[in-house]
């Protein structure tokens, strides 16, 4: 048998091998989803985002190098998207050419699903200074509320383009914190200090929200999973008084988000 035909051969067994293994497709689909059908949202941004150059807040709100703090947190300064005179918030956008069209598409139909439901726009971005735009940089962080300039709302490939991620870092930039930091928080969630590190835990610190007279919702896309920021992937959060309750659900914007963006933007055509 000549070289060519015994490297033909093994050509055939490493297909072969390769399509036999258990769960080949599943596993190329946790791929380009970026974990497997186990992993939250947030443990997915997580993952994403270890590893960072960038000073994180909450694993995913990036700190301007300029300050020490998030514009969105000075109650002088107003971090919300301006109301045009349709009554419309219009948030421009751009998506880099860096993505492939499929993926481009992903973006924009995580956009119309808010758009749908909201008076906030999307519209392409011409010439206008405050505008988000959509990058495949290092992980999933974005900024918190309007920065009056360019802003950019990483989604690296293979792991961030998923409509539950962009959803989330959207309403970031549409100035929403994470639901696990509301002011209230106490009387629905437990947080386990013992499970997570110490250099860590300014990351469950509680903010002084507006919570918009809503109630708590777990199911919102903004809340963290049971194991965010744990060592070893120790439980971190725990819902009460029931823990079985789902949090830190991935595949779409809750209700409850879309009063809340309706509620701080006064859509008023729009209310649930």
């Amino acid at each position: 048998m000549d070289l060519r035909a015994i490297m033909f051969l093994l050509l055939l067994q490493l297909v072969a091998l390769c399509y036999a293994r258990p769960g080949w497709d599943q596993a190329v689909d946790n791929e380009n989803l970026g974990g497997s059908d186990e992993e939250s949202i947030t443990e997915t941004i997580l993952r994403m985002n270890n590893g960072s150059s960038e000073y994180l807040l909450e694993g995913d709100l990036v700190i301007p190098r300029a300050r020490t703090a998030m514009k969105c947190m000075n109650k002088k300064y107003s971090c919300l998207w301006p109301k045009s005179s349709n009554g419309n918030v219009e948030v421009p956008y751009i998506i880099v050419d860096k993505y492939t069209n499929e993926e481009k598409g992903r973006i924009v139909q995580a956009l119309r699903e808010i758009q749908a439901r909201t008076c906030i726009r999307f519209p392409p971005r011409t010439t206008q200074k405050s505008y988000i735009s959509f990058e495949p940089k290092f992980g999933c962080p974005s900024q918190m509320g309007r920065m009056g300039y360019k802003q950019v709302v990483s989604l690296q490939r293979f792991g961030c383009v998923q409509k539950g991620i962009i959803q989330h870092e959207v309403l970031h930039s549409l100035g929403f914190y994470h639901e696990h930091t509301r002011s209230d928080r106490d009387q629905h969630i437990l947080i386990d200090w013992d499970n997570i590190q110490k250099y860590q835990r300014y990351n469950f610190k509680k903010q002084d929200t507006n919570n918009l007279n809503t109630p708590y919702d777990y199911s919102s896309l903004m809340h963290y999973g049971r194991t965010a920021f744990g060592i070893n992937r120790a439980v971190t959060i725990t819902p009460i008084p029931d823990s079985s309750v789902e949090i830190g659900q991935r595949r779409d914007i809750s209700d409850l988000d879309i009063i809340r963006i309706n509620r701080l933007y006064k859509c008023f055509n729009y209310e649930m």
